[in-house]
């Protein structure tokens, strides 16, 4: 189930892109995990893996859609693929992955546009090697693209000129381009066009964080611009900056991923070797309950960002349920993984400080990940606009199979319009959750069903609307009811063992039970209303067999199985 990077063989890709997975843990291990955490320490720009990235032509195969791709039968927009790809880079720093994700950002706004000319000189730059950037954020206004303050002026005869600042832009520093959003200076219509970050009218202004990878501040200064540089103008524009953050916002919860297996390894193997008080760390009860816990959300985490990327790759213009579960792949699996790491922190204790582990990179990276792409308050408000629908007005789908095919996904650059999240259907969820019959599923239906009556009979009134941190957690119990969903379909399919899934509700059930005790305690929470949410509160279905099976055939079995070479 975890990435090992030792015995993994991805003998299930095509030769191409098994090669790629392979040469860059390959990469990584020859590097070392003495130079890689100094290299971190140092703050060093990764110019190592740069141009390793060059040499393989790596981004170009990955990252350029069939048809502009030059010499490489191999080059398409494989999101099964990227999913490896994103989980590797995870696994061995943050930085790296940054590296990746902002170049995917950076693409968008390209593949997305109708400028011809701009896509065949991307795929030019990617096969040379070229890393790119997306230019959406300000320093005042962060991503509020409404108040943008970059401004584009019309010269006229197809010339203009661009002013203003960005912040907070991944690989600002080197991009071959930076896809900027920017206002016409004179209509306010909205506009996408790209810039160069080594022009002699591109400033970079510093990296504003104190960190091996590169987030820039940077200034336009009267940048003369070409119709050439323009992407997408007014509506198009905007649809396609908000359509980039749906294909991006998705790798974030591949990256905890990455984090969360690395860290695991590193603390299973801590714990085993090391005794106190005469007992091995991995002998004492609560040391058991903390790996089983983590196990379970890791696994959780993976099994739902799998089987969201079906249904990412499936999209249509018909089917849209991709816009639900793609924001909770970054809310929701990088917030389980700081509860992952929060439990293997509690067992490996003061070494996770120590600058030559791993863990001392992961316990603060895996902090960043629900933050960026939209904060989970930001990505919620998102999410709690499909709750009516996902409850209340369920459609009919096709099932939507195992999506590990090697074809390109041209559907994520021709998303269409972002209007309209109110209307979207989904198929449902009681056909997952009646095709099990496992005891702590049972338990976690009897809490939804509760959910549904507090919807039902106690809805949110007008003030409460208002409070963001009753929606949140309002939001919460929805969400795992989402999780679960695409657990246990994707269960099926991979057929998991039914002791696994159950440890797995057995967090879940805490979970609910947690989140509804949050909305009990409100101060403007109603009688109704807390006596429901009481209702909600479910001790799960203990089985010692079930923990002791788990805890040696998944968990304890784990230590010694890997360490990065040094």
């Amino acid at each position: 189930m975890l990435l090992n990077p030792k015995t993994e063989k991805y003998e299930h890709l095509d030769e191409r892109s098994r090669e790629i997975m392979l040469k860059t843990i390959a990469f990584f291990e020859n590097k070392g995990k003495k130079k890689l955490k100094e290299d971190y320490h140092g703050q060093v720009w990764y110019a190592d893996f740069i141009e390793f990235l060059k040499e393989n032509e790596i981004f170009s195969t990955l990252l350029t859609p069939p048809q502009y791709a030059i010499d490489d039968p191999d080059a398409r927009w494989d999101t099964f693929r990227n999913c490896e790809f994103n989980e590797i880079l995870g696994f061995y720093g943050l930085p790296y992955w940054y590296a990746w994700q902002v170049t995917i950002l950076g693409l968008g706004p390209i593949w997305m546009g109708k400028n011809e000319a701009a896509k065949h000189k991307t795929a030019r730059l990617l096969k040379d090697g070229a890393i790119f950037a997306f230019g959406l954020s300000e320093k005042t206004h962060g991503a509020d693209l409404y108040s943008s303050e970059m401004s584009l002026t019309d010269l006229g005869e197809g010339r203009y000129v661009a002013d203003g600042g960005k912040y907070y832009i991944g690989n600002g520093n080197e991009a071959a381009m930076v896809s900027t959003f920017a206002k016409d200076s004179e209509t306010d219509e909205y506009v996408f066009f790209v810039v160069d970050s080594q022009h002699e009218h591109y400033e970079c202004v510093q990296n504003v964080v104190a960190w091996q990878g590169y987030v820039a501040e940077y200034a336009l200064n009267s940048y003369p611009i070409t119709e050439e540089d323009i992407l997408t103008k007014g509506r198009d524009a905007w649809d396609s900056g908000l359509n980039t953050i749906n294909v991006g916002k998705f790798n974030l919860g591949w990256g905890s991923i990455g984090i969360c297996t690395h860290a695991f390894y590193e603390a299973i193997t801590h714990a085993a070797h090391r005794n106190l008080y005469g007992k091995w760390v991995t002998d004492f009860p609560h040391i058991q309950q903390y790996f089983v816990d983590a196990y379970a959300r890791l696994t959780a985490m993976k099994v739902f960002a799998s089987r969201a990327s079906d249904y990412m790759r499936s999209a249509s213009s018909e089917d849209r349920r991709y816009l639900l579960y793609n924001p909770m792949v970054k809310m929701k699996v990088t917030t389980q993984g700081e509860e992952v790491i929060n439990l293997l922190w509690d067992v490996i204790a003061a070494r996770g400080y120590e600058k030559d582990t791993y863990f001392e990179m992961a316990a603060r990276e895996i902090r960043s990940l629900p933050k960026l792409e939209g904060t989970v308050h930001v990505n919620m408000a998102l999410v709690i606009k499909f709750m009516a629908n996902y409850f209340f007005n369920p459609d009919e789908f096709p099932l939507i199979p195992r999506r590990d095919d090697p074809t390109n996904d041209d559907f994520m650059f021709n998303q269409g319009p972002t209007r309209g999240l109110g209307k979207i259907r989904f198929h449902d969820y009681n056909l997952a959750y009646d095709s099990v019959g496992l005891a702590n599923v049972n338990r976690f239906k009897e809490q939804i069903s509760l959910l549904k009556e507090f919807l039902m009979m106690a809805a949110p009134e007008k003030e409460q609307l208002k409070d963001i941190d009753f929606l949140l957690n309002l939001g919460e119990l929805f969400t795992l009811v989402v999780y679960g969903q695409l657990i246990i379909e994707k269960s099926k399919m991979d057929r998991m063992g039914d002791g696994l899934v159950e440890q797995i509700f057995d967090v879940m059930i805490r979970d609910f039970s947690k989140f509804a005790l949050q909305i009990y305690a409100k101060p403007g929470t109603s009688e109704k209303q807390m006596a429901l949410c009481m209702k909600m509160i479910k001790k799960p279905i203990a089985d010692r067999e079930r923990f002791l099976n788990i805890w040696e055939n998944h968990v304890y079995c784990l230590k010694d199985n890997y360490e990065m070479n040094p």
